[in-house]
This record gives C-alpha cells, structure tokens and sequence, in this order.
C-alpha cells in the first residue's frame, strides 16, 4: 500500500501496543515500524532495474525481517527513552508487530509480498489497490482523533481500536467483493464461449466497484473491465501475445527474470524498432483512449552483451481526465 496508508496502520498498531504506557511517542514509533519494510526502493539507486525490482517486496517484507529486525530496533529505542518505563520487551512487541502488519496489508494487492522469504514464494490476494481511499481516510480520522486525548482515557483506545476494526472489516470485504467481480467475468467469458487457460481480477485504482481482468486465451491475453453497476454485458479486447517474433529475446536471462516477475502475465514486442517489455497485472492507463499503455512497462536495451531494462511508466497529461474517466466507468456502462 502506499506510504500514508503504512503510517497510518503502523501508527495504530503502535497505540494497541504500547499507547497506554508511552501516549504518542507509541504513535510515532508505530509509524516509523511501518514506514521501514518500503526502505527497500533504496535498491533502485544501488542496483540495476531488474535487481531492484526483484528485491522490492522481498526480505524485508518477510516474517523473517520482522522477527530478526524488532528486537534491533526495540533495543536501540530502548538507548533513546532511557528515563521511560518501558523495558526492551516491550518496544520489541511494538516494533514486531508493526514490521509484520506493513507486509500482512500488501499481500491484498496486485504486487504481493514474499512474507516467506526465503522461499520464492510471493503472495497476492489482487483484492485491494495500492491506494484506496476507503481503506485509509476512515482509518487516519481515526488515528488522529484518537491522538488528542490522553494516553489513559479510554476513549483514545476505543478510537483507534474503531480505526483498526474498520480497516479490517473493509479489508476482508474486498475479497468477498473480488469473488464477485471473479464470478462476473467467469460467466461472462462462458457465454461468450470463450476458451481459456487462466483468468487474473483485480480492482481498478482508488476503488473497489469497477474491477479489471487479465485472461489467457492462448496465443492472445483478453483485458476487460466490469463496474457492479454495469448495465451491459463485459466486453474483452484482444491483445497479441507476439511470442514468435520475440522467442530470441525473452530467452535471454534479463527477460527471463522480468517474466518471473510478472508470473507469465507479459508481452514483449517493437514500438517504432524500440523493445518494449509489459508487465499485464497492473492494467491500463488510458493516455490515448485509441491506444492505451500498460502501466507497468520497461524499454529493453543491450549494453556490452547484457539487456537493460529502464522503467517507462507511461504518464497522462491530465490527472483529472483520468479520475474523469474513471467515474464514468464507476458509473457503469
């Protein structure tokens, strides 16, 4: 999930844990807990694109991390509130937990976590986005309001445990929501006599009425998108998969590890004598309505005979046409 939405779920956990005994300062650490797993874009100055790619999301959203790294940080805070009474258990406890429920959130989005690293395993629920507000404002009005009162009223604990509560009801909900929208498209693939070997949902940015779907239909990918407020049936456009023409370069080891990366779902093909590599599970950004351009994307070079791969996030000129867009299709169709 995106930074705010990590603070603001850290922050809480913080005060579950230790707001009775040390008030905001709970607050604060717990903040600072959930920033610290997404230090790990620090990887994409360091090392090549690939690399860091692969790397995010990795240790340190493990369980591993969070076990090896709370009491670390438990004893340094220890070294900093010396006068506190709060032994070192006590900010393990807080950093543990606020380590662990940073990568628990991003397993319900498209990128996934590998929370058992280091087992090349990365689990993605594809039910929630990265940023969604529903998720998030509820819970920071909770937070804040409950920072205005002292550490030993019951009602600052009450607030924040309202905030989690929320959270984590709409949290769970978006997964029975996402078998929903799953059932949709299934039926709507059936009685289209579609043949298919893999179908992927996910919901579409800041939201979780209008959702999209990646299918595998052999040597094509159908993409569609569905609003439970569709009037009209689910219609799926086509896109080439082009493995023929690009069989030499996605054999290479670069490429391989990108199609790693994006679990299969992909298409690698020219623009004006410029390879493009697309990573499908992030969908579509609607720049040009008459072309739309994958979100995820990497323009593909060689150099001294090794591929290199810059990120190419396609950008609209408009972020208000975009959400436009998007409300239309909240809309229905």
């Amino acid at each position: 999930m995106d930074s705010l939405t990590q603070i603001v779920l850290g922050a809480a956990v913080g005060e579950a844990v230790l707001g009775k005994k040390v008030g905001n300062k709970a607050m604060l650490w717990g903040a600072i807990a959930g920033t610290i797993p997404d230090l790990d874009v620090i990887a994409r100055f360091l090392t090549d694109t690939i690399t860091a790619t692969e790397m995010h999301r990795g240790f340190s959203h493990s369980i591993i991390f969070s076990i090896v790294m709370a009491p670390i940080f438990g004893w340094l805070v220890t070294k900093i509130y010396k006068r506190l009474e709060v032994g070192w258990r006590d900010w393990t406890k807080l950093f543990f937990w606020g380590l662990f429920t940073h990568p628990l959130l991003d397993a319900f989005t498209t990128w996934g976590t590998q929370l058992f690293w280091p087992w090349d395993w990365r689990l993605a629920f594809n039910s929630i986005f990265v940023i969604d507000p529903f998720y998030t404002v509820p819970f920071l009005i909770c937070v804040v309001w409950a920072m205005f009162y002292k550490r030993n009223n019951p009602i600052r604990s009450k607030i924040n445990r309202w905030g989690i509560y929320l959270s984590t009801t709409y949290l769970l909900l978006t997964v029975v929501i996402k078998y929903f929208a799953h059932q949709s498209f299934s039926r709507a693939l059936e009685s289209q006599n579609i043949n298919y070997t893999q179908i992927s949902t996910r919901p579409a940015p800041l939201n979780t009425i209008v959702w999209n779907a990646n299918v595998d239909a052999g040597d094509r990918y159908l993409i569609g998108d569905y609003s439970f407020f569709d009037t009209q049936p689910i219609t799926f456009k086509s896109y080439p998969k082009k493995r023929t023409i690009s069989k030499t370069l996605a054999s290479r080891d670069e490429v391989q590890r990108l199609i790693t990366i994006s679990e299969g779902w992909y298409i690698l093909d020219q623009e004006e004598g410029q390879w493009v590599y697309s990573d499908l599970r992030f969908g579509l950004i609607s720049i040009d309505p008459e072309k739309p351009q994958f979100v995820f994307r990497y323009l593909l070079d060689e150099k001294d005979g090794t591929i290199i791969a810059t990120e190419d996030r396609p950008q609209p000129e408009s972020a208000g046409a975009v959400f436009g867009t998007l409300w239309q299709r909240i809309l229905g169709n």
